[in-house]
């Protein structure tokens, strides 16, 4: 197996790093791979649920806390507190969807660093990561696939009007607010209206709009 077989498209660049990050800290404290499969099928039994991503971690707890008496061997408990840690460390704040998505490649990857004899490295400490939300992560989708230019038009649905500020929905994701004191009076909400770039972050994402 090599890298290019796993494929990246179901994650972002930062998420499928974080995947990579938590893999090679799990093969190199030699956990195994089946003890992530089975906190894997939990949250994937959980993962619509309210609190989701509160319930995995609270259950990944109660394995830590129980480990010794529920695990099958004498190292399973190691497993656990592992597993418990390294999530803990990069997944925290993360949405159970996205968690599971993660957590997926993470088992993916397992295989391929231990089954591969592919050497780990330095392994990207959790602060280097902040995990998008479901919403983060599909604006970065989007920004991945755009290469956005100063004074390119595009399409745009007004969302909301208050006094002079108008805020613009872009591509169905990006979302600007925008002082327009000549149009607001005219323009209303559901309106789909062309807007022109005038600022660009330093990412190349967008920064600001005005409406034609």
């Amino acid at each position: 197996m090599t890298i290019a077989d796993l494929g990246s498209e179901s994650l972002t660049n930062k998420q499928w790093e974080i995947a990579h990050a938590i893999a090679q800290t799990l093969v190199k404290e030699n956990t195994d791979v089946n003890e992530l499969g089975k906190a894997i099928a939990y949250l994937r039994s959980i993962v619509n649920q309210t609190n989701a991503n509160v319930k995995f971690f609270t259950y990944l707890k109660t394995l830590v806390r129980d480990g010794k008496q529920i695990g099958h061997s004498g190292k399973t408990f190691g497993y656990y507190r592992t597993i418990e840690s390294t999530c803990s460390d990069y997944l925290q704040k993360a949405d159970a969807q996205i968690i599971l998505q993660i957590l997926g490649w993470v088992s993916r990857l397992m295989r391929y660093y231990k089954d591969g004899g592919v050497p780990i490295g330095e392994i990207a400490p959790p602060t280097a990561f902040t995990v998008e939300s479901a919403r983060q992560q599909e604006i970065a989708k989007v920004l991945e696939s755009q290469d956005f230019q100063l004074d390119q038009i595009l399409e745009a649905t007004v969302t909301k009007i208050s006094g002079n500020k108008v805020t613009y929905e872009i591509l169905g994701t990006i979302k600007l607010t925008e002082k327009e004191p000549k149009k607001a009076s005219v323009l209303h909400q559901g309106q789909t209206v062309n807007v022109r770039i005038i600022s660009l972050k330093d990412d190349g994402s967008i920064k600001s709009v005005k409406s034609l």
